[in-house]
């Protein structure tokens, strides 16, 4: 992935003192309340991973929660500004990295990728960083996905939103809980998912329309 066009404007937005109102909004807000309650769904988390990071709202919910977590985001500017949220902490290390490059030997028992996997330029690319965070999720360990759905994400110019992601992660991950988030606007409609890394599991599933 190169920082082509929509990676550059992501860069021009990320110098907004509240890029796409992350703090503000009440849906942005319920989102990661929702996102906090799903990765919290097994206790405290020994080592956590999150994809891509923004201005840091979120990070700054999860690192209480974790002993080591880290944080990869492609935008340089994003780390930044997450960092100077959360300095505070001195147990979360940043990397700024592609996705579909980015690789550790380590394994993470919670993988948190929320809002990013669209920015992918073809289905294709979707799959392959799929693969690549399921190699590094533990047994047993649980991975959140975030996204709008398939038709804005369409609307926005990109291949695929969250139901074709959420197919293309239940064909290794078992899917434990879905999420749906609305707010006032039509692009304020999202779906969260858990995800288990076992193919034997008693967790029901359990959804919510």
């Amino acid at each position: 992935m190169k920082l082509d066009d929509s990676y550059q404007s992501l860069e021009r937005e990320l110098a907004a003192d509240d890029p796409w109102r992350l703090d503000g909004n009440p849906f942005e807000r319920e989102r990661h309340t929702q996102m906090l309650r799903l990765s919290l769904s097994n206790g405290f988390i020994t080592n956590a991973l999150e994809v891509g990071c923004a201005a840091g709202a979120f990070t700054e919910k999860l690192a209480p929660h974790c002993e080591r977590l880290t944080v990869v985001d492609v935008i340089p500017r994003a780390i930044g500004r997450a960092s100077q949220r959360t300095k505070r902490w001195s147990h979360i290390t940043w990397i700024v990295s592609d996705i579909q490059q980015f690789s550790r030997t380590e394994r993470f028992d919670l993988i948190v990728v929320a809002e990013v996997l669209y920015y992918l330029h073809d289905v294709a690319e979707m799959r392959k960083a799929i693969g690549n965070l399921v190699r590094m999720l533990t047994p047993d360990g649980h991975l959140i996905f975030g996204s709008a759905r398939d038709a804005t994400c369409q609307g926005w110019g990109h291949a695929a939103g969250a139901e074709t992601i959420i197919t293309m992660l239940s064909e290794t991950l078992l899917e434990v809980e879905r999420v749906q988030c609305q707010g006032e606007s039509a692009n304020e409609d999202c779906l969260l998912a858990c995800f288990r890394n076992s193919i034997r599991s008693s967790f029901p599933l359990r959804k919510r329309p």
